[in-house]
């Protein structure tokens, strides 16, 4: 009996993977780059302690296809241990520090910044991201051409050769085949604050992150799951490889294992119902994988179907995860076989700690 629960709630997950592969190839892909620039951006990065990476990311901006009169950057200084020194660039620049009201440094960092911005449109990113040359560029023609507040764009790893790159670079790729897919079937409940834009006045109506301050993360989904809940027609995805943000991977598992959990923290927080049920349906196939091949290994399932249900889950993975790393880079998938097997226990691992544990995140306990 509960052999057959397992494979329901595997089936289950499934079902719901097929759904979001329908809506990511819902999502079109646009290229809009022809129309003259009008729109004005004002780009807020919060940062701590990110001297080696912010001049990589200054550099990436200063070259973007985009005049330099119509957007500024407002770096958010969070108690850094040094001053970060701004370099000579033609576009305007400034650091002011982080004004902490809440338990969300980041969410504080943002609404620092807000006070001083000079545009309606709001575009946040991360220190240790580089840009396109056409990002705003693409971003101004969409927003040209469509009746808009907020837009969400997708974010991919510069990766090496390791396991753990890779394995990281397949994890995102199925995040954001999800939060494309989701898109695509008109629930989106998932973004990424490294690529996020939307306008300030739109920003004033949801009221900002009032309501979860006191979650440390979450600047982007609890916003995003505010506007869909209010004015979804407003909230658009923008599929465009133009608009993609490169970001770096961590380099040592504990660093990712914090990571993931700081984001599945936030889960039981979650406005959309679609995306707690997702959740619950994610963390629940993974944890009747694990049990189903512990029962294999008991003698208590027999090989034949545990291995059809191994395929079956493993296709339907690995269609999503296919698609949405060629549209987020060209680096071909590695490790894929072995990350399948792995993955179960690893994100079991992380939403099990998350009800309870603490994590680290740039210095700080949380």
């Amino acid at each position: 009996m509960i052999t057959i629960i397992l494979h329901i709630i595997i089936f289950s997950y499934c079902f719901a993977i097929i759904i979001l592969i329908y809506g990511f190839t819902k999502v079109n892909t646009i290229e809009c780059t022809g129309l003259t620039p009008k729109t004005k951006f004002s780009i807020i990065i919060p940062f701590r302690n990110e001297a080696e990476n912010l001049p990589v990311l200054l550099e990436s901006l200063a070259k973007l296809n985009y005049p330099v009169e119509l957007f500024e950057v407002i770096l958010v200084d969070d108690e850094s241990e040094e001053k970060f020194i701004i370099p000579s660039l033609k576009f305007k620049v400034s650091v002011i520090d982080n004004f902490r009201f809440s338990n969300s440094p980041k969410k504080d960092a943002i609404g620092t910044a807000m006070q001083i911005v000079n545009s309606d449109w709001i575009i946040t990113t991360d220190a240790d991201c580089t840009v396109n040359t056409n990002w705003l560029l693409t971003l101004d023609n969409y927003i040209q051409l469509h009746d808009v507040a907020m837009i969400a764009g997708a974010v991919t790893y510069d990766c090496g050769n390791s396991f753990l790159h890779h394995f990281q670079q397949l994890d995102l790729a199925s995040l954001q085949g999800a939060t494309i897919g989701s898109f695509g079937i008109d629930q989106a409940f998932m973004c990424n604050g490294a690529n996020f834009a939307y306008t300030k006045s739109f920003f004033k109506k949801l009221n900002g992150f009032e309501g979860n301050d006191k979650i440390a993360s979450g600047d982007d989904v609890f916003l995003l799951q505010k506007a869909i809940a209010q004015l979804p027609e407003k909230v658009h995805y923008l599929k465009s490889k133009n608009n993609i943000v490169l970001t770096k991977p961590l380099n040592d598992w504990k660093s990712l294992f914090y990571q993931r959990v700081r984001w599945a923290s936030k889960t039981s927080s979650y406005q959309s119902t679609f995306g707690k049920g997702l959740g619950v349906l994610v963390f629940g196939g993974n944890l009747s994988w694990i049990l189903v091949l512990c029962s294999l290994f008991l003698g208590l399932a027999a090989f034949q179907n545990v291995f059809l249900f191994f395929a079956f889950k493993f296709t339907v993975d690995t269609i999503l995860i296919y698609k949405t790393n060629c549209f987020l880079t060209k680096t071909k998938m590695q490790y894929l076989i072995l990350s399948s097997v792995f993955y179960p226990f690893f994100s079991t691992s992380v939403a099990l700690y998350s009800l309870f544990g603490k994590y680290e995140w740039k210095g700080r306990k949380f």
